[in-house]
C-alpha cells in the first residue's frame, strides 16, 4: 500500500502547446480507491502515465511513500484499457511477463502465476492465446499480470471500458472482491459516474482543458461492497445527481466527443 502525494503538478504537449494539466494537487492515501472522472479531454489519462513516468512532467513533483519519482517503479503496475497482451504469448506466459523481467526463482514465479490464474478464474485456459480469450478472460489476464508483480500501487486506465455491459459489471465486482482481499492503493481512471462510485473512496472531478481537480466527492458507502448494496444505498442517487450536474456544465460548454489526452 503506497502514499501518493501530487504537488503543483503540470503537463504541456509541446506539438500545439496544449496545457494538458495544470497545477494538479491530489493525495492519495495507503490502501485507498481513488476514481478520477471528467470530460473527454481533460487529461485523465496524462495524469496517469506521468505518474507511472511514461510520459515527463513539466512542473510539479510526484512523491510515493515520502520518495521523489523520477522513473518508472518496479511496484507500480498499470492496467489499460485494450488489455495489453502479447498475442504470440500463451496466458500463462503473458501473466508471467512482469515477474520475468524482475529474475528471481522459476518455481516461486510459476507458483504466483498459478495464484493469480486461479484468482481470476482463469484456470484450464492456460496454454490459451489471447485471440482465444474472451474480452472479459482477456481483461483478467491483463489484471492477474499487474497484480502478480505484487504492486502497491495500481493504475487502472478505463480497463472495463472496452467490455459489454453484463461483463464490465462482472469485472467490477471481481475487482471489489480482490481490493479487499489484497490491500492496494488504486488510482481508477473512468468516464462511468456509477462505476466510480461503485470503487472509489473518493471521486476526483477533473475540469475541461487545462485539466485542474475541480471538485472531490466522498464516497460514503461502507465497504465491502457490491453492485446491487451500492445501487440501493441512500447515499447513490445524491452523489450521482451531484457529479452528473457537475460534468453535465463542462460538457455543455466544451462539446462531447474528443479523445482523451
Amino acid at each position: 500500500m503506497a502514499k501518493i502525494v501530487i504537488r503543483d503538478l503540470t503537463k504541456t504537449y509541446s506539438n500545439g502547446g496544449v496545457v494538458a494539466l495544470q497545477n494538479i494537487n491530489l493525495e492519495v492515501q495507503p490502501n485507498e480507491s481513488l476514481c478520477i472522472l471528467g470530460p473527454s479531454g481533460c487529461g485523465k489519462t496524462t495524469l496517469l502515465r506521468v505518474i507511472d513516468c511514461l510520459i515527463a512532467r513539466d512542473q510539479g513533483e510526484i512523491l510515493i511513500d515520502g520518495e521523489p519519482v523520477v522513473q518508472p517503479r518496479p511496484d507500480v503496475a498499470m492496467v489499460f484499457q485494450h488489455f495489453g497482451l502479447f498475442p504470440w504469448k500463451r496466458l500463462d506466459e503473458n501473466i508471467a511477463y512482469g515477474l520475468e523481467l524482475r529474475g528471481g526463482a522459476k518455481q516461486e514465479m510459476l507458483a504466483t502465476v498459478q495464484r493469480y490464474i486461479e484468482l481470476m478464474g482463469l484456470k484450464g485456459f492456460e496454454k490459451s492465446y489471447p485471440h482465444q480469450l474472451s474480452g472479459g478472460m482477456q481483461q483478467r489476464a491483463g489484471l492477474a499480470r499487474a497484480l502478480a508483480i505484487k504492486p502497491s500501487l495500481l493504475l487502472m486506465d478505463e480497463p472495463f471500458g472496452s467490455l459489454d455491459a453484463q461483463t464490465r459489471e462482472l469485472m467490477q465486482e471481481e475487482l471489489l472482491r480482490i481490493l479487499e482481499s489484497e490491500k492496494k492503493t488504486m488510482i481508477f481512471v473512468t468516464h462511468s459516474i456509477d462505476e466510480s462510485i461503485l470503487l472509489g473512496d473518493r471521486i476526483v472531478m477533473m475540469s475541461r482543458r487545462p485539466g485542474c481537480v475541480r471538485e472531490i466527492f466522498p464516497v460514503d458507502i461502507p465497504r465491502p461492497r457490491k453492485i446491487a448494496s451500492v445501487r440501493s444505498h441512500p447515499r447513490y442517487l445524491e452523489l450521482r445527481n451531484s457529479i452528473w450536474e457537475m460534468l453535465k456544465q463542462d460538457l455543455d460548454q466544451d462539446g462531447v466527443g474528443r479523445s482523451d489526452s
